[in-house]
């Protein structure tokens, strides 16, 4: 499988001996990141470059993941999320890692350096790489909304709003009652 890593400063140290990780099970990786140590850079255009690459590949009929890590994988993960198609999450355990894949078939995770010690690391992203996506429907049902409203904004029906009841947010409606409750 190709991987797409990226990180910022925060991440460096351990996305070198990742890559390292990731080579000796057989993966391809693909470096988004840094080139040397510089306190000062940005995530963003790591980590957007990275989940690009992933889509890219995907659409190609290419078997990709990624992995975006920095300080906390907040950020990484807001980043990655901005480009059309990446399913980023946050993870913080084994759980959130393999149910990343398993319910949410997410392409990216994000995972925080500073949270956790190599191993842990390792265990997460080993644990999302070798988790299937369940394909229940459930999980495909969410994920093809999700897909909708970022092609074309397109929700469900908001089951609050009854066709022709009372439009308690409308001033002119007089059978809303502020202090009811």
């Amino acid at each position: 499988m190709r991987i797409h890593l990226a990180t910022d400063h925060a991440g460096l140290e351990f996305s070198t001996q990742l890559q390292h990780h990731l080579a000796g099970n057989g993966h391809e990786v693909i470096d988004h990141g840094p080139v040397e140590f510089d306190p000062l850079d940005d995530y963003p255009a790591f980590c957007i470059r990275a989940a690009q690459a992933v889509v890219r590949d995907q659409d190609a009929g290419i078997q990709a993941l990624g992995i975006v890590f920095g300080g906390s994988g907040n950020g990484e993960q807001i980043a990655a999320n901005k480009v059309l198609g990446i399913r980023a999450a946050l993870v913080w355990s084994l759980a959130t890692a393999e149910l990343a894949r398993e319910h949410n078939d997410a392409n990216v995770i994000a995972i925080g350096a500073r949270q956790h010690t190599f191993d842990q690391v390792t265990s997460f992203i080993d644990a999302f790489i070798s988790t299937p996506f369940s394909d229940e429907e459930r999980h495909v049902r969410r994920i093809r909304q999700l897909a909708a409203f970022e092609e074309d904004g397109t929700l469900e029906p908001d089951p609050r709003i009854v066709t022709g009841g009372p439009d308690v947010l409308s001033a002119n409606d007089s059978s809303f009652d502020p202090e009811a409750g």
